[in-house]
């Protein structure tokens, strides 16, 4: 049985950064071309991770939040590393939305609450221009698909400032248990106010987000 929660809203305090979509290699292309058709947008080639066996594609998004669409790499490290894993695993799986990423200002909070420390992490653009930031929590998306994950960046500038664009993540359906994670990494005020909606499905069957919906130029359009 399907239970669903009243949608909620994003507090500004932590802020929802983008969201992850995971495709092979062989068809990123059609994914992005797919996505951005139907947002009236178009995807910049992000570069690689070197250290987790990856490339990405963003799409920019207003209020400073982002797509991307990540595919793993013929590489040691997309077996090796969490977030290699992790997008391999769902590629196996079929691909799909991946995950949710939360930004905050300072990660010291949750590595307390995980009891273990962040990792650094970097992205090279094909322009050769490199993003650094910090991450924790991609074990605990491994684990349940629903969790987020948590990123302090600690580059000037972010991916959303790429391009202009005039697309608007509204709301985000989920299927997970919000009580678990608010307890788990403290996300009341998250879910308590703000500018995205979440909604929550209980089904013991499907973990991990269902789709994602956007406000564009053409009006709403949802992605599964």
């Amino acid at each position: 049985m399907v239970s669903r929660t009243p949608l909620v809203r994003q507090n500004s305090a932590m802020r929802l950064d983008h969201v992850s979509y995971a495709t092979s290699h062989d068809s990123v292309v059609d994914v992005i071309q797919r996505i951005g058709s139907q947002l009236g947008a178009s995807f910049i080639d992000g570069g690689i991770h070197p250290q987790f066996g990856t490339r990405n594609f963003i799409l920019p998004l207003k209020e400073s939040r982002y797509i991307e669409v990540v595919c793993p790499l013929d590489h040691p490290a997309a077996d090796k590393t969490p977030f290699g894993q992790l997008v391999s695993k769902k590629v196996e799986a079929g691909g799909g939305w991946l995950t949710w990423v939360v930004a905050v200002n300072d990660l010291s909070p949750i590595e307390e609450k995980l009891q273990r420390k962040s990792i650094a992490a970097h992205r090279k653009k094909p322009d050769g221009n490199e993003l650094f930031w910090r991450q924790i929590g991609v074990l605990d998306t491994l684990d349940q698909a629903s969790n987020p994950f948590f990123i302090e960046w600690q580059s000037d500038l972010h991916p959303s400032t790429e391009r202009d664009s005039l697309v608007v993540l509204s709301s985000i359906e989920i299927h997970g248990d919000r009580g678990s994670l608010q307890t788990r990494y403290g996300l009341d005020a998250f879910f308590s106010e703000g500018d995205v909606q979440f909604e929550w499905i209980q089904d013991e069957n499907e973990t991990g987000l269902e789709s994602v919906t956007f406000l564009t130029q053409n009006g709403e359009v949802r992605i599964d």
